[in-house]
């Protein structure tokens, strides 16, 4: 049983040969490869580099196990005769693996290529790693009970931040991870379970309400975006006190660059085939849904922009009514592209929702972003024309919708 559920699972993520794994540690080897003949090198602490890998490698985690794509798989699945414990270790395996060998496996790339690595530090690695998955599914299963897998994370983040330089920490995590062994041994398969009630309530209620309140109760239904939402306002509020050092008029698109970062708000085509098959097939639905969509993307990367103003004028001071402007034109710009995007080029043949998150096709409209802020910084004078001329390219790109 525990061998044909694991089988079934990374047959489903890695691709019906296994063909997904070789392009993707062929990836990381150009990386990792690319950047130490580049001889850039940054000195990383231990312990930042084990909270790097386990939190990142947890985070993945928690959005597989999130991702309602598994749910018809593992409502048959838990259908089958067989052990609870072996179900939910085969499910937890398959999903590890994908975890570390798709996602985490790049961050590892880059850290092996850009800081330098004692032999003994690859145990502790791997020890973060295997840790990471584990309490990650350790918690999701405990998921009602959010409160304690809140103490828990925090218990462990705090650990790994005083602790983390010591030789013997492994041991912690080791010890750590025999825990979550000891919840997941307890626990039932149905904990990681996830109906699709919530995504069809959203379904219904968009054919009786207008898209707007579809965007805001899909984002209610999916609280993990509004979590990622809810981050980029925290690294709004913490960006200008990075940015002190470089304080002026022209650094501070580069901050509305960077808060255009929030890949769940734009990819709504992408994660939800019934949506995009009803708004392609229905006349008229380029313009009835392109339009406020983009608004929508517009008002959350405003909001974002707003609370970095805000801080901006708190911690810095002199907020002009040209910052102002360049923040509405950031913000409407990054939505039109992101909202040209999904409608001409959707992600498709992705396997979870996690897929969907690390596509690296989320890093398109921030990079236009950033470039058109470094050439804001760079000529200051042609700040007015900029915004003129795509503003005007904006109308332009709007106007095609509405057709």
């Amino acid at each position: 049983m525990m061998k044909m559920t694991g089988k079934a699972f990374a047959k489903k993520l890695f691709g019906a040969k296994y063909e997904r794994l070789p392009r993707t540690i062929l990836l990381d080897v150009i990386i990792f490869w690319g950047l130490y003949i580049a001889g850039f090198q940054v000195q990383v602490a231990a312990s930042v580099r084990i909270l790097m890998i386990n939190a990142f490698t947890a985070g993945v985690m928690w959005q597989a196990l999130s991702s309602k794509d598994n749910a018809v798989e593992l409502k048959h699945m838990l259908m089958l005769p067989g052990q609870t414990q072996e179900f939910v270790f085969s499910y937890v395996a398959a999903l590890g693996s994908y975890t570390i060998l798709t996602k985490t496996g790049l961050l590892l790339a880059v850290l092996l290529a850009v800081s330098a690595w004692k032999p003994i530090e690859m145990i502790g690695v791997a020890i973060s790693m295997l840790h990471a998955v584990l309490m990650a599914a350790a918690a999701y299963s405990l998921r009602k009970y959010w409160y304690m897998g809140g103490l828990w994370v925090a218990a462990i983040v705090s650990a790994i931040l005083f602790l983390g330089s010591r030789t013997w920490f492994g041991l912690l995590l080791l010890a750590n991870s025999f825990i979550a062994i000891l919840i997941l041994w307890k626990a039932d398969g149905y904990a990681f379970y996830q109906g699709e009630s919530d995504k069809h309530h959203a379904i219904r209620q968009r054919k009786k309400a207008s898209l707007c309140r579809y965007f805001f109760r899909y984002l209610s239904c999916h609280r993990n975006y509004l979590v990622n939402t809810a981050v980029m306002w925290c690294v709004a509020i913490v960006m200008p006190y990075f940015l002190r050092e470089m304080a002026g008029l022209f650094v501070v698109p580069v901050g509305f660059a960077i808060l255009s970062l929030n890949t769940p708000i734009c990819i709504l085509l992408s994660c939800d085939r019934d949506l995009e098959q009803a708004v392609r097939f229905l006349p008229g639905q380029k313009r009835r849904f392109c339009i406020p969509y983009c608004l929508f993307i517009f008002s959350c990367n405003m909001a974002a922009d707003v609370i970095f103003l805000l801080s901006w004028q708190i911690q810095n001071g002199g907020v002009t009514v040209l910052m102002i402007a360049g923040a509405v034109f950031f913000a409407l710009q990054s939505a039109v592209l992101s909202v040209l995007l999904e409608w001409f080029y959707p992600i498709r043949g992705w396997k979870i929702e996690s897929d969907l998150w690390h596509h690296p096709r989320k890093y398109v409209v921030p990079v236009v972003m950033l470039l058109l802020a470094g050439a804001v910084s760079a000529w200051p004078v042609l700040l007015c024309v900029l915004l003129a001329l795509l503003t005007l390219e904006t109308i332009v790109l709007l106007s095609i919708c509405w057709r």
